[in-house]
């Protein structure tokens, strides 16, 4: 469905952003892949997904802290795949503490790669999809996004920020054949949640299994957490022909979280 497409997908070494790039190869898109991790180990993993797809898949190790970085990164894609049709902003990170104990210099990371990168690598990637008459956006906003959690302070504006910028973009780009959109998952089963399951089954002397239902039970009325397929295939349905007509929205994938 999407053969002759490319796409970026930042944060894409693992987790949500690498279960959405391999989603998207496996329709045939092209993919710059783009995140942390060993550099050998991100070789493998760019052979092993373009083998599996049958799609180009390249790396780029942009730091998206960096204005210039996020630039450098679209230019990257446009040099070396042709253009960068599909733009998913999954790049985050996170930091837990009380708001008067929230460290400057976290504050300060935390809404520079989970808010300003989205604008950043936005920026950059609109004038090549509006001279090409069509474009996809995708932000990864988290549940978190519409609702309020304690201890998560630059987490939390860092996301409501990101549903933000995705109603903007939706309303400029609405005649343009671009399409601007917000996936807000719930509890997602990645190495990040997975460290929260297994600090929780440590400290109270559970099972992983028991950890992670307790952690389901303040949340997630489904009791069931979301996979990487899941996401994948969402962020394939916001850049398939269906959804031609859907922008400027904030899908909640979240077994009900926000339904309560």
């Amino acid at each position: 469905m999407l053969k002759g497409r490319t796409a970026i997908v930042t944060g894409s070494t693992s987790g949500i952003g690498l279960g959405i790039a391999r989603a998207l190869a496996q329709q045939g898109c092209a993919v710059m892949l783009n995140g942390l991790g060993d550099t050998a180990a991100i070789a493998e993993l760019c052979r092993d997904l373009a083998e599996s797809s049958g799609a180009r898949v390249l790396y780029h190790g942009a730091d998206l802290m960096r204005p210039a970085d996020c630039a450098e990164l679209v230019r990257a894609a446009e040099a070396q795949l042709g253009g960068c049709d599909i733009l998913v902003n999954n790049a985050g990170i996170q930091h837990v503490a009380p708001v008067d104990a929230f460290p400057d210099e976290r504050w300060d990371a935390v809404i520079a790669l989970n808010l300003s990168a989205v604008f950043h690598c936005t920026k950059a990637a609109l004038p090549g999809m509006k001279q090409r008459g069509w474009g996809r956006i995708v932000n990864i906003a988290s549940v978190h996004g519409l609702v309020g959690s304690v201890d998560k302070v630059a987490y939390i504006a860092a996301k409501h920020g990101v549903v933000g910028i995705t109603k903007v973009v939706a309303l400029e780009t609405a005649t343009t054949g671009i399409t601007c959109n917000a996936i807000c998952p719930g509890w997602t089963k990645t190495p990040l949640v997975q460290r929260q399951i297994d600090t929780r089954a440590a400290a109270a002397g559970l099972t992983d299994e028991d950890a992670g239902r307790l952690l389901l039970l303040e949340k997630q009325p489904s009791l069931r957490f979301n996979t990487l397929e899941q996401l994948g295939a969402t962020a394939v349905f916001l850049c398939s022909p269906a959804a031609d007509n859907i922008t400027g929205i904030s899908l909640p994938v979240d077994g009900g979280w926000t339904a309560q």
